[in-house]
């Protein structure tokens, strides 16, 4: 049934009461989004004209918006995308929604860039594995123009949204997406290639806390890109394993980690010969958040 008119105090009542019978965390904040993107306006209008009268059918495709928030479904997955280093990457069902803790990985793959002075001078090739919305990958080929960035990933939804987001950026000359499981489409691409970085941020969740998570990532984000295996260090161990055959000698390999892996991580690069000045960085939470080694030939 069609609800009658309403103005914008009331829904924006509305959406925090049927926001807090869901338990949604930021209740308010998300009414705002919801309510702006419902009405097309922005957020200082929602309070500059509370008194503007909504009509019946606007009035219920927010009430809709706002069950289906309610159920956890994801607010990104609504509104279709979700900034990341200060740029809008489009994101739906089938993908991660990016977030600010992988911003640490990004910013010091950045700086490593900028504080090596072989880097600067010369085109680099980084790999990127686990495209995702492309927030990594392309954040990357935003910031560091010199770069030439192949980026993998083994769903097809993945793919196609990493593509959208390449085109909106306008990163096609410098970006190579690539469908397929970690290191096989490298090796089909070119058997020679080497890269100066490696960078992923995988899947890292042991098995069995993925149904612990919030329902907005536990019930709705795929768990293709959420399940690490039984400890959660199962692609870790494929990629140190693989990262020697495509990293240049000198080389960087990076990845994002759970806030308890710094030292697992570091074992398992300790274990192979070669990896050196392994460091741990955290999160603007104080939490570690990424992982850097540097690669070194044996003689």
């Amino acid at each position: 049934m069609r609800k009658n008119n309403m103005t914008i105090q009331q829904l924006f009542e509305e959406g925090i009461k049927v926001l807090e019978e869901g338990n949604i965390q930021n209740p308010m904040l998300d009414t705002q989004l919801l309510l702006s993107y419902a009405l097309d306006v922005d957020k200082v209008y929602i309070y500059t004209h509370r008194d503007r009268i909504i009509e019946g059918e606007t009035v219920d495709n927010f009430l809709s918006l706002l069950n289906k928030r309610k159920t956890g479904y994801p607010l990104q997955y609504i509104l279709g995308d979700q900034e990341f280093m200060g740029l809008n990457f489009k994101v739906g069902e089938g993908v991660l929604v990016p977030r600010p803790d992988t911003e640490t990985l990004v910013e010091w793959i950045i700086e490593v860039v900028k504080s090596k002075e072989k880097f600067n001078k010369n085109t680099i090739n980084i790999l990127d594995i686990g495209t995702g919305s492309g927030a990594i990958t392309l954040s990357l080929a935003y910031y560091l123009e010199n770069a030439r960035i192949y980026s993998v990933d083994i769903s097809e939804k993945a793919h196609k949204i990493a593509k959208v987001n390449t085109k909106k950026l306008g990163l096609e000359s410098r970006v190579t997406l690539l469908k397929g499981n970690l290191f096989e489409p490298i090796k089909e691409l070119n058997k020679d290639i080497k890269f100066d970085i490696i960078v992923s941020n995988p899947p890292y969740i042991p098995s069995d806390d993925i149904d612990t998570l919030q329902k907005e990532v536990s019930k709705y984000e795929p768990r293709l890109a959420l399940d690490g295996g039984a400890d959660g260090l199962d692609f870790y161990r494929k990629i140190i394993l693989g990262s020697p055959e495509y990293l240049k000698n000198k080389g960087v390999l990076g990845f994002e980690i759970g806030y308890n892996q710094g030292s697992d991580l570091k074992r398992l690069l300790e274990e192979i010969e070669g990896f050196n000045n392994i460091r741990i960085r955290k999160d603007l939470a104080g939490k570690e958040r990424a992982v850097i080694a540097n690669w070194e030939k044996s003689n």
